[in-house]
């Protein structure tokens, strides 16, 4: 007796949206907005007249596709996940390595497509202050500055790190970097951690 092959339900048509901006971003990345539907096409699995039904035309595939790379929830939620309770210095050094990823891949984005406008206002800023605060909090004793004031400390260190620079000047990592913040904001530059 023969059994029936259950067919894959089709995409929802968001879900298929989502699906095709996943895989123009790092097409972008690779070829900036001369990235053609073809391309495109071939890289969601889908056929080219599909883009063109889910977005009317590229450029705005290519507005999503920069929303989505600029949405700070992954950043957020990646921030939220780190353990109010673990040492002081292998939370700094969490952070900042989460946060140089983060700033790392949005300035090749940019690099890469160009002028992307304004992103849409948000307090995405005050959020991530907001969640370093919390991690820092139960350290609050080790602390030269107010969690809050040290949050933004992280971030704007981190921040100027991650901006391109010329191939000659040499860039922090993560063990780098933590270190130096450490120092900052608790006076002394602890221990770099090799695992976290």
């Amino acid at each position: 007796m023969r059994t029936r092959v259950q067919r894959a339900s089709p995409l929802s048509a968001d879900r298929r949206r989502e699906m095709i901006i996943d895989s123009v971003i790092p097409l972008l990345v690779g070829h900036g907005r001369q990235v053609t539907t073809k391309q495109i096409a071939e890289s969601a699995g889908v056929a080219e007249g599909t883009i063109f039904r889910a977005f009317g035309d590229k450029e705005s595939l290519v507005k999503a596709a920069i929303e989505k790379r600029l949405d700070p929830t992954e950043l957020q939620q990646s921030l939220a996940d780190i353990d109010p309770a673990l040492p002081l210095e292998r939370k700094v050094h969490r952070i900042v390595e989460v946060m140089q990823r983060r700033f790392h891949e949005v300035f090749a984005f940019m690099a890469a497509v160009g002028e992307v406008g304004r992103p849409p206002a948000s307090n995405s800023r005050q959020e991530l202050t907001t969640l370093i605060e919390r991690v820092l909090r139960p350290d609050l004793e080790r602390l030269n500055l107010p969690p809050a004031r040290a949050a933004q400390f992280i971030r704007l260190v981190t921040l100027a790190s991650s901006i391109p620079h010329s191939s000659t000047v040499e860039t922090f990592d993560a063990h780098d970097l933590s270190a130096l913040i450490l120092s900052g904001i608790s006076g002394h530059p602890g221990q770099s951690p090799t695992q976290h």
